[in-house]
């Protein structure tokens, strides 16, 4: 027994895929976060590299290390070495809302980059307690919603935020992405073994450089070169919570955003259950939200959760020892400026092929893991998170633009009728998007199983969510809105059908 469990700590030929997947992932999200923060926000360098990168290096060794050890112990117990441990990172979608809507409109409002700072660490150390509450309700969620739901919810995201937009920066600059993705293509979905074995993930990005190289788009720069060791920030801590206090419209941001990433946890420790790991989902919930507490308290306000894409990774041939690495040369990288090195090296082009192969695996489990006749219940999961790109996207241009005034009733009027742009239903499908999609692909599929006093209560669970803002609302309170209207006359037609016994046709499967 002993030599059976040192085996399964060997390090696997797919580790590396694993690792060049999950780290290019997180690479990708430090990329993206430290550029808008010294580019739009007017961060400081010192405040990005010396405090924030830090933190989130104490946040990934902390949560990588953690889901390392579930998979071992699970690998001990069902004895067996093709347990892949969970991936774990920075959440994309919700660092995106915590850029844009909650440090950017106080730096916006303020002009004050640090105030912005300790706010986004206070909305992070909240965010990272409500993950950790999704504990208490996340296994009892799991057991009701059908898989539909919750993997048609995930599959948005994961086409939207991990495919579409990554492959939108490929095609902005094919010179370098479209031969990187050609290499994932060919590795990674037609399984083509590559010269002398290496790694699609590692080929892709090695390739891009040097393209990158070639046309001037990559340069070698040491200048933010530094030794920073995460240390407590527990005074900006502090202010950024009492500055939160005076903006209660933050919790109005925080709150739905990290019931979307519990619930995410939960998604994506269903779709890994769909791919043969079960873990156990509250304590997973606890990982998370303890994780984005701990990266608040070293200085990083962004969020970290289990990532899309355990049966990605499980494709690869991934293990253990992928998440372990990872988590380690983070670490080390955040405390010395190898991520700003990096940040000038690689190109996004080249890295955005590995996301965008993780977006479409998702996608294709969300079809496979879920009874046949569900497929059209996880379509319609996908559509409030296209919705939300729309309208994130519009939305800000038409802010950076015109300003915070401009997107008016007329406006949004005039949009719809002469360009068939539904700004205001864009919005509304937004607010929420994942718990829309997940209550959405919950009440399709109990419709096509004939399941009508189920769907029914998941139609009085939207009334309720939409009554407190919660959904479909871009502030949390107390409204008798016309979607929550119209969730109340759905949950009522809903009960009709239940009461006077409406039967589905014979033979009307999907």
């Amino acid at each position: 027994m002993r030599n059976s469990n040192l085996s399964r700590l060997r390090w696997h030929r797919g580790d590396w895929n694993g690792f060049w997947a999950l780290f290019a992932d997180n690479l990708a999200n430090m990329v993206i976060l430290s550029g808008v923060l010294i580019g739009i926000f007017k961060f400081e360098h010192d405040l990005v590299f010396g405090r924030i990168l830090p933190g989130l290096g104490v946040a990934l060794l902390f949560g990588l290390l953690c889901y390392a050890y579930l998979a071992q112990r699970l690998a001990a117990h069902e004895k067996r070495d093709t347990v892949t441990a969970l991936p774990y990172g920075i959440s994309t979608p919700v660092m995106f809302v915590y850029l844009f809507a909650i440090i950017g409109p106080v730096y916006f409002a303020t002009s004050d980059a640090l105030l912005a700072y300790r706010v986004g660490l206070g909305a992070g150390f909240i965010g990272g307690l409500v993950e950790m509450s999704g504990a208490f309700v996340g296994p009892a969620l799991r057991r009701v919603t059908p898989r539909a739901g919750m993997l048609g919810t995930l599959a948005g995201i994961a086409l939207v935020w991990i495919a579409a937009v990554p492959c939108a920066l490929i095609f902005e600059n094919p010179v370098v992405g479209l031969p990187a993705l050609f290499i994932i293509l060919l590795g990674l979905i037609g399984f083509y073994r590559l010269p002398f074995g290496l790694p699609a993930g590692l080929v892709a990005i090695g390739l891009g450089v040097v393209i990158a190289f070639i046309t001037g788009e990559a340069e070698l720069r040491w200048e933010a070169a530094a030794w920073h060791l995460p240390l407590p920030v527990l005074e900006d801590l502090r202010l950024g919570l009492q500055a939160i206090l005076h903006r209660p419209e933050i919790l109005a941001v925080v709150i739905p955003i990290e019931i979307y990433n519990f619930i995410e946890t939960m998604n994506n420790v269903e779709s890994a259950k769909a791919a043969g790991d079960d873990y156990p989902v509250a304590r997973c919930q606890v990982i998370d939200g303890f994780g984005t507490a701990l990266g608040a308290v070293f200085g990083s306000p962004f969020p970290t959760t289990v990532y899309i894409g355990h049966p990605a990774y499980k494709r690869l041939g991934a293990r253990t020892g992928y998440a372990l690495l990872v988590g380690v040369v983070f670490f080390f990288a955040s405390m010395t400026g190898v991520i700003a090195f990096l940040r000038h090296l690689i190109p996004e082009a080249s890295v955005a092929p590995l996301l965008v192969f993780v977006g479409i695996v998702i996608a294709q489990q969300a079809f496979r893991a879920t009874p046949a006749g569900h497929g059209v219940a996880v379509a319609f999961a996908l559509i409030p998170h296209l919705a939300d790109l729309l309208n994130k996207q519009l939305q800000g241009t038409i802010l950076e633009l015109l300003g915070p005034r401009a997107v008016t009733p007329e406006l949004m009027a005039r949009l719809a009728e002469r360009q068939g742009v539904h700004l205001q239903g864009y919005a509304a499908l937004s607010q929420g998007a994942i718990l829309t999609g997940l209550l959405w692909g919950a009440i399709m599929a109990f419709l096509i199983d004939g399941k009508l006093r189920a769907a029914m209560l998941f139609s009085a669970l939207a009334f309720l969510l939409a009554l407190f803002g919660l959904i479909h609302a871009p502030t949390l309170g107390f409204t008798l809105s016309p979607l929550a209207l119209g969730y109340l006359l759905l949950t009522i037609l809903l009960g009709l059908c239940e009461l006077f016994k409406v039967k589905k046709l014979e033979g009307s499967e999907f």
